[in-house]
């Protein structure tokens, strides 16, 4: 039931004709609202980020995930040029860090990769669901290797905690691509122009399965030496190596995903539970009781009436499952008509017909709490269909730039929303249990 409290106020007038006026502002609080909602399948995503995830898992109560990678690379305007020659290069490696954790399953079983040179230029948009088969050959190999992601493996992890997976890539590839800059420095002067040269690799699981891994940052360092004479006279020979190429978000980046749900969640999820999962797997569509708090708010007669707030809280609850998968960091709830247009776009949420939330592990909750402007834009239209109120829920990576107010004080801003990537996540939405909560104001004027 609607909660009504009031506050008065008098204001004084004189002069001929004058009389007192007596006000009377009535804040309602109504959080009666029910939101309803069922799981949809998810089958592909834009996979619009730099994390790379290798590996495949198979868990109870979850599913079989495998994913492997196709990337482009940014390169570097400048490469060192004083005092080199080609034979002066020595090495090229793919060098893959991983922080500390950012792996689902095993860290101790021993996973391959295969590095594989793509042979055209990849498509954009490019999804999660994309069939690489035209775009390399599998008589082409140039490296492979085995890895783990183990704190007891020595050495595995830095002082900043982070391991390296390295690649050995063929010296006549750094040379190619060293001798490529010096005949023509154009060809690196953007992303689009270097992979007409330099299309990029397929980075695939050659075998071993119970883990995925999360590469947070992927380059490719050149390896290379010159000769100096120092000031004694005597020669002396100086190694150096340039990070000059590697994945950023200005490039064609893609995690190849195949998944394959349990069971247990199908049948979940066949029984009307809301079940969030990524990368793939499910999203949650929910009608939003727009016709409903309208209803209430139009109710009021007053002439002069304020919509203060609109707030949605969801309760999450975690899926037990073999290898401890969470709910994910962040949902974005945007209407299901604007969804495609949303990721294409590189839009972020604008609270009118998107709005992102941030998983709470203490209360268990997500709160779209920046709603009041979706409301008062919806109602200036007047008549509405079901489109303007029925919003999919989505499991997302939220990017935030710091920005430096004052020598004392530092805000964040959100730069960047992309489909979750990063590892596998779920969550049940208990709908049934969520907080729609509004408040407006009305005035009373008394003649």
């Amino acid at each position: 039931m609607p909660l009504i409290g009031w506050l008065s106020s008098c204001e004084h007038t004189s002069g001929i004709g004058s009389s007192i006026v007596s006000d009377k502002i009535t804040v309602t609080i109504d959080s009666s609202f029910q939101a309803t909602g069922h799981s949809v399948m998810v089958e592909r995503v834009q996979s619009r980020t730099i994390s790379q995830l290798f590996g495949r898992i198979e868990a109870d109560g979850y599913g079989r995930l495998s994913s492997d990678v196709v990337t482009q690379f940014m390169p570097a305007s400048q490469l060192d040029t004083a005092n080199i020659r080609l034979e002066n290069i020595d090495s090229l490696t793919l060098v893959m860090s991983v922080q500390r954790g950012e792996y689902i399953g095993d860290s101790i079983v021993p996973l391959g990769l295969e590095v594989y040179p793509l042979t055209k230029q990849l498509p954009s948009p490019i999804y999660s669901d994309f069939n690489v088969d035209d775009y390399y050959s599998p008589d082409s190999k140039v490296a492979s290797t085995i890895y783990n992601v183990s704190n007891n493996t020595a050495g595995t992890y830095n002082d900043q905690g982070i391991s390296q997976i390295k690649v050995k890539l063929p010296r006549q590839m750094g040379v190619d691509l060293y001798s490529e800059y010096l005949r023509s420095p154009q060809t690196f002067s953007s992303p689009t122009a270097f992979s007409r040269f330099f299309p990029g690799f397929y980075i695939k699981n050659s075998y071993g399965s119970g883990r995925l891994t999360r590469v947070t940052s992927t380059v490719m360092s050149l390896y290379y030496h010159y000769n100096i004479v120092n000031d004694a006279g005597r020669d002396s020979t100086l190694y150096r190596n340039g990070n000059y190429f590697a994945v950023t978000p200005e490039i064609i980046s893609n995690n190849n995903v195949t998944f394959d749900m349990s069971d247990e969640i199908a049948g979940r999820v066949e029984a009307g539970e809301q079940i969030v999962m990524a990368p793939v797997g499910l999203d949650v569509q929910v009608r939003f009781p727009a016709p409903e708090i309208r209803d209430v708010y139009n109710s009021n007669t007053s002439r002069v009436k304020v919509l203060n707030s609109l707030s949605f809280s969801i309760p999450a609850e975690t899926i037990e499952n073999e290898y401890d998968i969470v709910p994910p960091p962040y949902l974005l709830m945007v209407l299901s008509n604007k969804q495609d247009e949303f990721f294409q776009n590189n839009s972020l949420p604008d609270n009118k017909t998107s709005f992102y939330a941030k998983y709470d592990s203490n209360t268990g909750r997500y709160t779209f709490g920046e709603m009041r402007q979706y409301m008062i834009d919806l109602m200036k239209k007047g008549d509405f269909s079901e489109e303007d109120y029925t919003f999919t829920i989505t499991p997302v990576s939220c990017i935030f730039e710091t920005i430096q107010e004052s020598y004392y004080q530092t805000s964040e801003i959100l730069s960047m929303v992309t489909p979750y990537m990063a590892s596998p996540v779920m969550a049940r939405l208990k709908l049934d249990e969520a907080k729609i909560r509004i408040t407006f104001s009305s005035q009373t004027v008394s003649n």
